[in-house]
C-alpha cells in the first residue's frame, strides 16, 4: 500500500513540475519584446531647462537614432554615443539619462511625445 502511494506521488509531482516551473518563468521572466513595427517619432524637453530635441526609434531594427536599443511594450533603453545611457518609459512618456562619473554621476529628466 505504501509503495502504492509513493509511486502515485512521484507520478503527480512529475505531472506537476513543468508546470510550477512554467509559471516560475512568467513570474520572473524579462518584460516581452515590443509587437510594433515602423518608426516612433518624439520630442523630447528637459523639464528643468527647456531645451528640446528629437529622438528617431526603428522598432524593425532595435535602434534610436543610430545607436542599439532594448525595445519592449514598457521600455526602450540604449547607450548614449559618449557616455551614458537613455531609459524611455513608454507608459509615462518620461526619459531619463543617466551618466556615472568618478564625482558620483548626474541624471538628466526629459519628458517625451510623439511628433
Amino acid at each position: 500500500m505504501l509503495a502504492t502511494f509513493l509511486s502515485i506521488r512521484r507520478l503527480f509531482g512529475m505531472a506537476l513540475a513543468p508546470a510550477m516551473a512554467a509559471v516560475i518563468l512568467l513570474i520572473f521572466s524579462p518584460e516581452a519584446p515590443a509587437a510594433e513595427t515602423g518608426f516612433l517619432n518624439l520630442r523630447c524637453t528637459n523639464t528643468t531647462s527647456g531645451a528640446s530635441w528629437t529622438i528617431v526609434v526603428d522598432l524593425d531594427h532595435s535602434r534610436v537614432d543610430s545607436s542599439p536599443a532594448t525595445i519592449t511594450d514598457k521600455r526602450i533603453t540604449w547607450p548614449d554615443p559618449k557616455q551614458g545611457f537613455f531609459d524611455f518609459d513608454r507608459t509615462t512618456g518620461k526619459l531619463q539619462f543617466r551618466n556615472a562619473s568618478s564625482t558620483g554621476g548626474y541624471f538628466l529628466y526629459y519628458s517625451c511625445r510623439p511628433q
